[in-house]
């Protein structure tokens, strides 16, 4: 299949040469291909695609587009350093994030650098200003820029243009430009933050002057927080003892103002209604808007006192201008669950005021408002920001300044000093804003702490994505999804247990369809803002993927999965199946499936019989169980290369 990278994982790479001895390019090529495989499957949908700039215009319809709201976009100015001018900064911080940890970095390193150094800085979306202009950036100012490395080597959609200019420019020169980078990777992927690498090469190529060495994260030993805050007093150190800069103690200097309005009337407000601002423009080229759809139909593959797994059926019928391909995600936007919802109204002191209206407004034309306003508290607690997220050291030591007794402000300084002790402090207590507040101080409310620090400096909520485990040709008007419901022990602790907000979110819809309770007894307010989620339904959208059936249904497929990675394969097969039925020619399949146990988790197993029953020779399913009684350990890397040679002669076929 030429959508899979040709990348090979090490322990695929040995068990394959164990069992075939390839003698030339082509051999070579194929035991490629199925690493890229086995890469591209296990990674469980994160290798995403990049955009179709024009993609959007098929789940759109023009008369229903609104224009008027894009002419304030449009006036922006596209050129970096004019912007620089305009605005009076004399740093900039642009990131390219696809997950959102890489921005959240960027905006904490601008406001730390205004605050701690006294310097005028601002962040920047890569995709918000044409590449070229960075040449103009003079010299007297700074550019640093935070970027992530997702899948294979691919930049995030917002760093794609940046990423084709860097790479194929000529003629191009840098040489007043300083500038710093730091990189978010993953070692577990061949191309180890090979976006911030080019990017820096390409830096350096056009003669741009390096302040110190480019900093990494590596996500595999759950380090990227920690190697962020390292490099950060790193990069502080050159501010010091380079360019001379002061610091100055910190303190908090608001970039948003939150105040009430009460002249407001509740049909001004944004309620929780997803905030389209992050999927515009950079990701409106693969995804459809965000919209109300029903859940017409939800079970459990399988339950067991600590795991819970969902398939989900979503209903399209009411939108009939939006449709999926096979090989899509479904985005699910979630809601925060109520108990921790109210807790941080309690802790704050303003449970009382919780639908009092609320107008955000940035205080200079560089910073941008993160979340639909007007709106209210509740609102921003319930749907717009990730009040569930662990708070990083740097917020511990900054909610100190808030504290409303010395004991806790004594204390948060002290818990946020030393990166080993509250690594062992994390191992063991589950901590977010509100139990961390909570913590420091149970007595009295945070009534110091202002609305504006938490809008700035919480991330503000991403919806989940789910790969499609439904055939569009099969079932077009209802997309199915599968996900594993996440309950992850404390490493410390075992009996304190972290929820996943959307996985059980997800949960909680399907158990109140039943009149059950969610089995940890947790609560979300269902109905979503103005009761437009009742009767089971969630905000959603369709994101597209190349990661496609080849288009000749006769080309032979080598799928690897484990766990809720089988879900585009069970579309794949779905489609596969519905092809033969109508006479068109199928090539043969191999499924390596892996679970822990065949009595426990392996989830649609009758569906998948019934297809090899279908399918016949065509398809051979082999499965690994990780947790059979009285069997050793399989996982599907063994599996696949115990059937190396067969997995050779399909790709030598045309694979």
């Amino acid at each position: 299949m030429a959508t899979f990278p040709l990348n090979i994982p090490p322990e695929l790479f040995q068990e394959l040469s164990k069992y075939t001895t390839p003698t030339g390019v082509a051999d070579y090529a194929a035991l490629a291909l199925i690493g890229g495989i086995g890469a591209t499957l296990l990674s469980r949908g994160r290798l995403w695609d990049k955009p179709d700039p024009l993609h959007h215009l098929w789940f759109e319809r023009p008369q229903l587009k609104n224009g008027g709201q894009a002419g304030s976009a449009n006036k922006e100015t596209r050129n970096i350093a004019q912007k620089l001018e305009e605005t009076g900064k004399n740093i900039v911080v642009f990131w390219g994030s696809q997950s959102g940890t890489a921005e959240g970095f960027a905006h904490r390193l601008a406001r730390e650098i205004s605050i701690r150094w006294g310097q005028e800085a601002m962040t920047a979306d890569l995709s918000d200003y044409d590449p070229i202009t960075i040449s103009e950036i003079p010299n007297a100012k700074l550019a640093i820029f935070v970027v992530s490395t997702y899948g294979e080597g691919d930049p995030s959609d917002n760093t794609a243009e940046f990423w084709s200019w860097i790479s194929k420019a000529s003629e191009v020169s840098l040489s007043n430009l300083r500038y710093a980078a730091f990189g978010l990777g993953n070692t577990n992927y061949k191309f180890y933050n090979r976006v911030v690498d080019v990017i820096v090469e390409g830096l350096d190529k056009f003669s741009a002057k390096a302040l110190m060495p480019v900093g990494k994260a590596n996500d595999a030993e759950g380090a990227t927080e920690e190697d962020f805050m390292s490099w950060k007093e790193d990069l502080f150190a050159v501010f010091k003892d380079k360019l001379g800069f002061q610091e100055a103690e910190a303190r908090y200097i608001p970039s948003l103002k939150v105040e009430e309005d009460e002249s407001l009337e509740p049909i001004d407000l944004h309620h929780g209604e997803p905030n389209n601002r992050a999927e515009a423009p950079k990701a409106a080229a693969q995804s459809s808007s965000v919209r109300t759809l029903s859940i017409s139909d939800s079970r459990a593959l399988f339950t067991s006192s600590s795991r819970h797994c969902l398939h989900m059926d979503v209903d399209l019928t009411s939108q009939p201008e939006l449709s999926y391909k096979t090989g899509d995600h479904l985005a699910i936007w979630p809601g925060n669950p109520d108990v921790e919802v109210e807790r941080l109204l309690d802790v704050l002191g303003i449970s009382s005021r919780r639908d009092i209206p609320l107008g955000i407004t940035a205080l200079d034309s560089a910073t941008k408002v993160p979340i639909p306003t007007p709106t209210s508290s509740i609102a921003i607690f319930r749907y717009y920001l990730e009040i569930c997220a662990p708070v990083n050291r740097d917020n511990v030591r900054d909610l100190a300044q808030f504290a409303p007794t010395p004991e806790a402000h004594a204390y948060l300084l002290a818990l946020g000093k030393d990166k080993d002790a509250y690594a062992r402090f994390i191992g063991r207590t589950h901590i977010n804003l509100g139990r961390l507040l909570q913590l420091a101080c149970p007595d009295r409310p945070w009534k110091r702490l202002p609305l504006s620090y938490l809008v700035e400096t919480l991330p503000h909520i991403r919806p989940r994505f789910y790969s499609i485990s439904s055939s569009s040709i099969v079932s077009p008007r209802k997309p199915s999804i599968t996900a594993i419901v996440s309950t992850t022990p404390l490493p410390d602790n075992p009996d304190e247990l972290i929820h996943g907000v959307t996985s059980n979110y997800l949960l909680a819809i399907s158990q109140q369809a039943r009149s059950q309770s969610h089995p940890s007894g947790i609560t979300y307010h269902l109905n979503g803002p103005g009761d437009a989620l009742q009767g089971g339904k969630v905000f959603a959208h369709i994101r597209r993927s190349k990661f496609k059936l080849p288009a000749l249904g006769k080309t032979p497929l080598v799928m690897v999965a484990a766990g809720t990675g089988i879900a585009p394969f069970r579309a794949f097969l779905s489609e596969r199946c519905q092809l033969l039925k109508i006479g068109k020619e199928v090539g043969p399949m191999i499924l390596f499936f892996g679970c822990r146990n065949p009595n426990e988790d392996y989830i649609y197993r009758e569906e998948l019989e019934e297809m090899q029953a279908v399918l016949g020779d065509r398809l051979r399913i082999v499965t690994a169980f990780s947790r059979l009684e009285g069997t050793p350990r399989q996982y599907v890397q063994d599996r696949v290369g115990e059937f190396g040679k067969d997995v050779v002669e399909v790709i030598e076929e045309g694979g």
